[in-house]
């Protein structure tokens, strides 16, 4: 296998121009089921890995485990096997009023409040998704008529830290939409690679409501969640989509 990757165990005869990137190694088993000619290709550590074709466009999905360092694994493995663009599909939990479970959050920039991201570049460069790629994804999102929110979201390492309230509090005073551990690893690693990313986020917690609405969400909320996880794969797929058709078209593409 040529150049095949020490973690993620992907070679290039393996890779796609675009992948889709989950945290959760169970979730591409379900990205797998909006492919044909799907094919299985590793399972190692966090990282499973799959491809096949969408409408014609062939894809990857490969896990990268909770957190910023195993994301950094994954997204330099796979840019060195030739994989151009990638679009994390997460979860997150809602920072802001008005932002219902199943919602889709788009992340037009990350707090970079992690380690992974720090570790390759100071806090001052930015955590940004590539602007060709993010307009694609909205305009899925649009044109299927999913819910979504497009802004800020925050990116961390300690999901159960004794000030994660004040914490919460405080970025959603901010204007932060909401909080993943990845996304920022993602944007800064691609940017440096020459990746275009995007991040879509699955809103599976809401931020505080009234009593009718709590119990509401305990009624519907599995639901609702498992459908914003549908929408995050359609979104993504049809992004892909898109981005070959002007690749293939003669427009900026991933030159």
């Amino acid at each position: 296998m040529k150049n095949l990757q020490p973690h993620i165990r992907c070679s290039e005869e393996d890779a796609a121009l675009y992948a889709i990137l989950p945290g959760d190694p169970q979730r591409v088993d379900r990205i797998k089921e909006y492919l044909t000619d799907a094919k299985e290709i590793a399972f190692n550590r966090e990282h499973k890995s799959v491809s096949g074709y969408y409408k014609g466009v062939r894809v990857m999905a490969v896990s990268t485990g909770m957190g910023g360092a195993s994301t950094a694994i994954a997204v330099e493995e796979l840019s060195h096997i030739g994989v151009k663009a990638m679009i994390r599909i997460g979860s997150c939990g809602a920072l802001k009023k008005g932002i219902r479970l199943g919602d889709l959050v788009i992340v037009n920039g990350a707090v970079r409040d992690d380690g992974a991201s720090k570790s390759y570049v100071d806090s001052i460069f930015p955590a940004i998704p590539d602007t060709e790629l993010l307009f694609d994804v909205i305009e899925a999102a649009k044109e299927q008529g999913f819910p979504y929110h497009v802004w800020i979201g925050r990116s961390h390492d300690a999901l159960y830290v004794e000030s994660k309230e004040d914490l919460n509090e405080l970025w959603g005073s901010r204007g932060v939409l909401g909080s993943d551990m990845e996304t920022a690893a993602l944007f800064v690693i691609g940017g440096l690679r020459g990746v275009k990313t995007a991040s879509i986020l699955n809103n599976v917690v809401e931020a505080e409501g009234d009593l009718t609405d709590e119990i509401n969400n305990y009624v519907d909320g599995a639901s609702a969640v498992a459908e914003g996880e549908k929408r995050e794969i359609l979104t993504a797929l049809e992004a892909m989509a898109a981005l070959e058709r002007r690749r293939t078209d003669g427009g900026h593409g991933n030159e």
